[in-house]
């Protein structure tokens, strides 16, 4: 599914007014929800796209370290400004929608946009 289909189900909005049609033909192979950080990490992230309802700088790290293919806010929110100029220089596009994360989660898998994985555990010595 490419990233302008996901915007289209989710009503969502790029979060600067820029050009992002490059950002819209991204695949995206599946999704991944969380408001907590530690979860995130535990993520899958490569073609995978996060919602989430953090707007800090952190998860604009996190996504940048789990190769993400971008970020959509749930519940209205916007990221904080300098959470927004360090997903510029990374190249990660940030989109914004009203709905709340579990509409947001039900209308993606509902697309039959699967969810994400989560990282092997390592095994106990």
């Amino acid at each position: 599914m490419k990233l302008k289909d996901v915007c289209k189900i989710l009503e969502a909005e790029p979060v600067r007014k820029v050009d992002s049609s490059r950002w819209r033909s991204r695949e995206v192979a599946s999704c991944q929800a969380s408001d907590l950080i530690s979860d995130m990490l535990s993520f899958r992230g490569p073609g995978s796209l996060l919602l989430t309802g953090l707007t800090n700088i952190q998860v604009i790290r996190a996504a940048e370290l789990l190769d993400f293919v971008g970020i959509c806010f749930v519940r209205g929110k916007r990221p904080e400004p300098e959470a927004v100029k360090l997903a510029e220089e990374k190249d990660i596009p940030l989109f914004a929608t009203p709905l709340l994360m579990y509409e947001s989660c039900g209308r993606l898998y509902a697309a039959k946009l699967p969810a994400g994985t989560r990282k092997e555990a390592s095994p106990i010595a």
